[in-house]
Order: C-alpha cells, then structure tokens, then sequence
C-alpha cells in the first residue's frame, strides 16, 4: 500500500472514506427534507454563496480531520471494490433525489456540527468532498514510489 508518508492516505483509504462519507453525509442531510422548511435559520449560514463553499471543501491546502467514523480504519467497506461498488449505489441514490425532488432545497436548512448548510449547499459539499479526495489519490498517484503502468 503506497503512502505519500505514514500520516497520509493511501488510494484505497481514500476510496474507502469518500464512499463512507457519500453514505454518511447523506445521511446527515436527509432528515431535514423531511421536516417542514425553516428559511428563518438561513442568516446562520456558513457560506452565503455556493462558489465559496466548493472553493473551501475541494481546497487541499487547507487540511481537515475527519470524523472518526470516516476515518479509512473504520470503514464498513473491506476492499477497495466494496468500497467503490457501495460509493456508486449511493451517488445514483443521490442524483436520483436531486433529479427527482420538489423539495425547496434553499429553504430546508441543517444544522450540523461543522456548521449551518442549507440543503441545496449541503449536496454540493457532498460533492466537492469527493472531488476534494479524488484530487487527494490523483497527489497519491504522483508519488515517485508509486506503481507506473
């Protein structure tokens, strides 16, 4: 398993928590669809334009500790094809929803640990997320140590 260094991910873990979070994260969002619309909550929101909190998510300079259940040791997922197979059905899930819903997504606001999201800004972190970690393997896959084919 090649490693940038031994603080730093490998392919596979990143596959491995891109595809725990698209399920996770989703799952954070989702209850909040249900409830009634709470645009009244929307001056608490982290980012007041969506170009900024893409910019924030995929940017690499900045580093962030995931949260524990994310973290590639604790995945559900044992293999890398796991991985990726659960990682499709759920993004198939979720652009399903997104094609599908009637749901005021600008009005539907979560309050989360990490901060205040309406829920059209929330699936777009979700997305930056695995746009931040694909960037993450493609850094992996410059390394000089690995494998060229």
């Amino acid at each position: 398993m090649i490693k940038p260094a031994p603080d730093k991910w490998s392919v596979a873990e990143c596959v491995k928590h891109i595809a725990a979070a698209e399920k996770e994260l989703w799952a954070m969002a989702e209850p909040a669809l249900t409830q009634a619309p709470n645009p009244e909550k929307k001056e608490n929101l982290i980012f007041k334009d969506d170009d900024s909190l893409v910019n924030a998510v995929e940017d690499r300079t900045h580093k962030s500790k995931t949260f524990a259940a994310l973290e590639p040791a604790n995945s559900p997922y044992k293999t890398v094809p796991e991985a990726l197979a659960a990682f499709k059905a759920n993004r198939e899930k979720l652009i399903s929803f997104v094609k599908n819903t009637r749901a005021d997504l600008r009005n539907h606001i979560l309050i989360l640990p990490v901060g205040t999201f309406d829920s059209y800004q929330f699936i777009l972190l979700i997305a930056a997320h695995s746009n931040r970690h694909t960037r993450q393997i493609d850094e992996v896959k410059m390394n000089t140590n690995f494998p060229k084919l």
